[in-house]
């Protein structure tokens, strides 16, 4: 009955979008949903996000539950700190860092449909001068390749650079994709003159260890990394250990909430959290 409830809705808007007023009313609808905006508040810190839809109602409804770990991380900061956001997706942590540490935060985000409310929710919280977008993907080298997206949704996940396989080494649907340039870490720091981070939190959905292949000089430079692992993904996680270890860190905890825990597709992945010895 839902299904076919969702299917005649469907079928009464597309029939509905091909007249005039249809589309003026859609344009409308667009334009206002942009305007929606949730506050946050965590720490005493007020943040605002822009939420056109369910999940970055969601991500800002989950704020301080979703993720407490990358929250608790971000908190042992010194104030001014260098953070690389790697997958900021709409800028959650991104935001959080600058306000309320402080941070020079460099956000890279090669999503079309996620850079909008990037952009937005930068904008909304005043933190135009302390995060910088990098609207590129970050991989091991630089490379013109395949963006692949499993959702087209404002705020999505899944995505993935060159590869074809996702979070947990399987093979991901791909509903969307576009070639754009791809670089690595040292890429970064000498062609666009990008600070080196202190910090760095990568969250990629499956190319996490290339990426930090692509940084073994920068590594040496860096505090603490902050890196989702996918326990079933077994190349990711030997060579991220592999790599992080021959880096001079060790592994300082690994955890996830359980809304991580009780999501069937993300039950195995956990946040690791590694500091220089």
């Amino acid at each position: 009955m839902k299904k076919l409830i969702k299917k005649l809705i469907k079928k009464l808007i597309k029939k509905s979008i091909q007249t005039n007023a249809g589309i003026f009313i859609l344009d409308k609808f667009i334009e206002q949903s942009m305007q929606i905006i949730k506050e946050v508040k965590y720490n005493a810190c007020l943040l605002k996000f822009t939420t056109p839809n369910a999940i970055n109602r969601f991500r800002a409804s989950s704020f301080a539950t979703k993720e407490p770990e990358t929250l608790e991380w971000i908190d042992s900061f010194p104030n001014g700190s260098v953070v690389w956001d790697v997958g900021a997706n709409v800028g959650i942590f991104s935001c959080y860092a600058a306000k309320h540490k402080k941070c020079s935060v460099f956000a890279f985000e090669p999503s079309v449909f996620n850079l909008e409310l990037l952009a937005r929710n930068i904008s909304i919280n005043n933190l135009q001068d302390m995060v910088v977008v990098v609207p590129l993907a970050l991989t091991d080298k630089l490379d013109i390749n395949s963006f692949n997206l499993s959702s087209t949704d404002w705020g999505g996940a899944l995505s993935t650079f060159k590869e074809d396989y996702g979070h947990d080494g399987k093979k991901m649907p791909c509903v969307f994709r576009y070639r754009t340039i791809g670089i690595g870490m040292q890429n970064a720091v000498d062609f666009f003159k990008i600070p080196i981070p202190e910090y760095i939190k990568i969250d990629v959905d499956g190319i996490e260890h290339l990426i930090l292949k692509g940084g073994v000089n920068i590594l040496r430079f860096v505090r603490s990394i902050l890196i989702e692992v996918n326990d079933d993904f077994k190349e990711q996680d030997t060579n991220v250990r592999k790599i992080l270890t021959s880096s001079g860190f060790i592994l300082n905890e690994k955890r996830h909430s359980d809304i991580v825990k009780n999501n069937r597709l993300s039950c195995n992945t956990y946040n690791q959290i590694w500091h220089r010895v």
